[in-house]
């Protein structure tokens, strides 16, 4: 009668404790609020700037930031890993939204790609007038390229002028780094190749590279920033209330006001601009 007392015992304490542990992992999960986003944003410190005033503002969240690839961050979303994306590739947004993963796409800010590359410009590509071209005297010459290759949104900004040159950029001086922005320019400068980059991670990291600005196309390459909210009938465990409160957190003066000023004390210029 004792062990079947004690049995029972054990087994409640045990029912208990996994409730318990079950109670706080959802608590926890309300709590937390999952930004999907792209390596460039964390690369020029804007995530520094934003996520603490966040948190200040609404103490009883926390946000959880991951950065990777446009294309990869939008995979997590797909299977319900995140709450709120802040990505930079408008086609695979688009996309995004048409199959109903997203209910709402607003752009925040931009900034531009531009190609950099070894100082002496082996394809003589600063005498070009547009990204075409440069990329046409690029492959022409063979000149090394390290590309993301990693579905980002710079490596479809990338995709997409080369196929608008006609080719496909298969030769032994093409390499892909497979990794994020910051990774794949130190690549780039310490082989001494071309690559394209977004403006503002080229700025916050320009003291570091032995790499120059080669073509720099303005309007021809803008490069949009998004905040998308994730729709919660299509995909699982979204935290919706926390995702809410984060969107109209991006969208508020508050970080408005920070991207009006990020780099401009350090760098002379903002790494980004508000989109109008």
């Amino acid at each position: 009668m004792m062990r079947i007392i004690l049995s029972s015992l054990i087994i409640c304490v045990i029912c208990g404790l996994l409730l318990a542990i079950h109670s706080n992992s959802c608590a926890s999960r309300e709590q937390t609020i999952i930004l999907l986003t792209t390596t460039s944003v964390q690369d020029t410190g804007f995530l520094d700037k934003i996520i603490p005033l966040f948190q200040k503002k609404h103490p009883g969240y926390r946000v959880k930031t991951i950065a990777l690839g446009s294309g990869e961050a939008m995979a997590m979303a797909r299977k319900g890993e995140g709450d709120v994306l802040l990505t930079h590739s408008p086609q695979l947004e688009e996309e995004f939204i048409k199959e109903g993963f997203g209910i709402s796409r607003k752009p925040l800010m931009y900034n531009y790609f531009i190609i950099l590359g070894p100082s002496d410009d082996p394809a003589g590509v600063k005498s070009d007038s547009s990204a075409v071209e440069a990329f046409r005297r690029i492959y022409q010459t063979k000149s090394r390229f390290v590309s993301r290759g990693d579905n980002s949104g710079t490596h479809n900004c990338e995709m997409e002028i080369w196929k608008r040159c006609g080719i496909k950029p298969v030769y032994p001086g093409y390499l892909e780094s497979g990794q994020g922005m910051s990774a794949t320019i130190r690549i780039a400068s310490e082989k001494q190749c071309y690559t394209l980059v977004d403006s503002g991670t080229y700025s916050a990291m320009r003291k570091h590279l032995v790499l120059t600005v080669c073509s720099d196309f303005n309007k021809e390459l803008r490069n949009p920033y998004s905040i998308i909210k994730l729709n919660p009938e299509k995909i699982k465990g979204v935290n919706v209330q926390g995702a809410r409160l984060l969107k109209e957190f991006l969208l508020s003066e508050d970080v408005r006001e920070i991207v009006r000023t990020l780099g401009v004390k350090e760098f002379g210029e903002p790494l980004f601009l508000l989109w109008k």
